[in-house]
Parts: structure tokens; C-alpha cells; sequence
């Protein structure tokens, strides 16, 4: 517990021994300001006299400094819904966004809230898909990514929107196995009833800074999050946020035809070429000069050093959202280039999340 002492000794003066007034003042450091308290009076002796000691003491303990977030969390509400009493939404739109010979199915969603749900960019929900598990008992939700922004695909606050591939896979048996709550979402038609929970999650929100470069790479259903940055960037008017920055999308899919909200983000290029890129990394289509596939880590490797120079920067921020594996190979590339400069990526990485400026949420 830090203590505050400030004490002011006066001596009498004498012919043959004068001594200047004077005040000690002894502060912890993380102290700021005293509390008053009672006066304490103590007899002490000094050069053979005795002197009247008065000492103001306090042992309150220091305020402690709240580290102000650089992301937008003012306001943000977590968890308003529980599992056992979700908010009932219902399906206004779900349409197929891949085409047909892509490798897997993913669908766009919107779910009426009503207002109810009030979630930021960045932030999930949980869906709860409807029936019961082996056990007679109900399914366990599960969390999606948000891909609307805070205003909603319509501009009303009174939805909220879900990017969802169908899982479906052969195990090790060769049963085929089908993503419960992935092929309920998918299977959904307008008008059925959608049991939501949330919203959840900070870790993604945006920064506050309108001027700030934000890099984000995602993998297929990982772009969600990014489409409700982009939208409220570009395709949205607010009184208190213009973004003036650099916004620098890296898009890892399989084919072509994996592409996800392409035609959005070419029109967010023309509307605004100065402030948005878009990189994509088509695996089984695209090749380096080296021959090697195009993953995502690949493609942010043709522009390596720009990326270094960009994460030497205080506005720079980094997300990174979709397949497990995209971190490691980014993390390779970001090693030799921190060398160069004789820095230590593991510790620089650190320190970047510390600072809020590298996000992750893989899985």
C-alpha cells in the first residue's frame, strides 16, 4: 500500500544554536494528491532538544490508471442475450454468394433484430439451431463472425447479417457428417425463426483513429468481420467518423469462385482508390514467379517490405480472422524481414498486441 508523509518540523530559535525552518515532503512516486486526515503531533529529539513533530499522514491506496483502449469500445454491450433466453430474430434474406463449382457452399444472411441486438463492427453472435442433440438435450450455440455493419445491410440498425459455409465432410469411417448449426443456418428460408444470442467480443473492434492503416487478412468465412469494417468505411455516412486512412484487404480463397463479396469491395476500390486495396490469393488458380500456390501469406509476401515499414507505425493496426494455419505462415514471413532491422518478431508481436495493434481470431 503506498503512503503519503508530509511533515513540517519547526525549531526554536536560541542564541546558540539557530536552524532555518524548513518542510520535508516525502511522496510516493504514484502518488498524485493527498487525502486529508486527522494531524498527528510527535515528541522527537534532535542536537540535545526536544521538537514538536507534526505529521499528516495517509496510507490511501493509489488510484489506478485505466488504459484507455485505442478501438471503439464506448458503449459496446456484451452478452445482452443468454442461451436460455435468446432473442427470436427472424430470417429476411439467406442467398448462396459462391457459385456452383466452388468448393463448398457459403451464404449471406440477414436476421431482423429489431434493434434489439445492438452490436459493433468486429463484435459475433451465437445461434442456436433448432431441435435437440443425441442427448434429447438442446444444441449448444455457436458464434459467427458479424459481416454487417452497426447499421445493417438496409441502414436501419434493425438487422444483422451472418457470411456461413455449410460444413459438410467424410470422416475417417466414411460417414458423411453435416455441421449441425452451419446446415441449419443455410438450409434457413425467409420467415423461419432464428433463436440469437450476444452479441460478444472486442478483441475485433475497430480502431478509434480515422487515419489509421488497417491491414486485414482473412481467410474464406474470416472476411466477415472486414465486410462490416468496409461498409461502415465506404459505404456509410456518420457525423462522427470519416475514415481518411489506408484500408488494406488480403482475401485467401480456393478458386475464383470462392470469392466472396468481390463486386462490393471492386466498388469500394472506385469509390474510393486512394483509401482501399484489395489484394486476393486464389490458391488453386494463382502461382508466385516462384511457381509456389498462392495462399494468403504468399501474396502478402510480394509486398513484404511495405508491410514491414507499415507495422513500424503507431496508426497501423492488424487483423487477422479465418484458418489457423494463415498466422504461422505470416509469422514466417515477418521473422527475417524484423532481422534485418535486428529486432526480434516474437517480441515485437508482442508488443503490437499489447498496443492493441494486432488482433487475431482463428480457429
Amino acid at each position: 500500500m503506498a503512503a503519503a508523509v508530509s511533515a513540517a518540523v519547526s525549531l526554536p530559535s536560541s542564541k546558540s544554536s539557530s536552524l532555518p525552518s524548513r518542510t520535508n515532503s516525502i511522496v510516493a512516486p504514484e502518488r498524485i494528491s493527498l487525502k486529508k486526515v486527522p494531524l498527528y503531533y510527535r515528541n522527537v529529539y534532535g542536537s540535545g532538544k526536544m521538537v514538536s513533530v507534526r505529521a499528516q499522514v495517509t496510507t490511501e491506496a493509489p488510484a489506478k490508471v485505466e488504459k484507455e483502449s485505442k478501438k471503439m469500445e464506448e458503449g459496446v454491450v456484451v452478452n445482452k442475450f443468454k442461451p436460455k433466453t435468446p432473442y427470436i430474430g427472424r430470417c429476411l434474406l439467406n442467398t448462396k454468394i459462391t457459385g456452383d463449382d466452388a468448393p463448398g457452399e457459403t451464404w449471406h444472411m440477414v436476421f431482423s433484430t429489431e434493434g434489439e441486438v445492438p452490436y459493433r463492427e468486429g463484435q459475433s453472435i451465437g445461434v442456436i439451431a433448432d431441435g435437440v442433440d443425441k442427448n434429447g438435450k438442446p444444441h449448444k450455440l455457436r458464434l459467427y463472425s458479424i459481416a454487417s455493419s452497426a447499421l445493417g445491410d438496409f441502414g436501419d440498425s434493425k438487422t444483422v447479417s451472418l457470411c456461413v459455409k455449410r460444413l459438410v465432410y467424410t470422416n475417417e469411417k466414411g460417414e458423411l457428417v453435416m455441421g449441425v448449426c452451419s446446415n441449419f443456418l443455410c438450409d434457413l428460408k425467409p420467415g423461419a425463426e432464428v433463436k440469437i444470442t450476444g452479441p460478444v467480443g472486442k478483441e475485433m473492434l475497430m480502431p478509434k483513429d480515422p487515419n489509421a492503416t488497417i491491414i486485414m487478412l482473412a481467410t474464406g468465412t474470416g472476411i466477415a468481420p472486414f465486410r462490416s469494417f468496409l461498409w461502415k468505411m465506404f459505404f456509410e455516412k456518420h457525423d462522427d467518423y470519416k475514415f481518411n486512412g489506408l484500408a488494406w484487404l488480403f482475401l485467401g480463397v480456393p478458386t475464383s469462385s470462392s470469392l466472396l463479396y468481390k463486386e462490393e469491395f471492386e466498388k469500394m476500390k472506385e469509390k474510393a482508390p486512394e483509401n482501399f486495396r484489395v489484394d486476393f490469393a486464389v490458391s488453386r488458380e494463382q502461382t508466385n514467379e516462384k511457381g509456389e500456390k498462392m495462399y494468403i501469406q504468399t501474396r502478402m509476401a510480394q509486398y513484404a517490405e511495405e508491410l514491414w515499414e507499415l507495422l513500424k507505425k503507431d496508426n497501423t493496426y492488424v487483423y487477422m480472422c479465418g484458418l489457423k494455419g494463415m498466422e504461422k505462415g505470416i509469422d514466417d514471413i515477418m521473422v527475417s524481414l524484423a532481422a534485418k532491422d535486428g529486432i526480434d518478431w516474437v517480441e515485437y508481436k508482442r508488443q503490437l498486441k499489447k498496443a492493441e495493434q494486432w488482433n487475431v481470431e482463428v480457429y
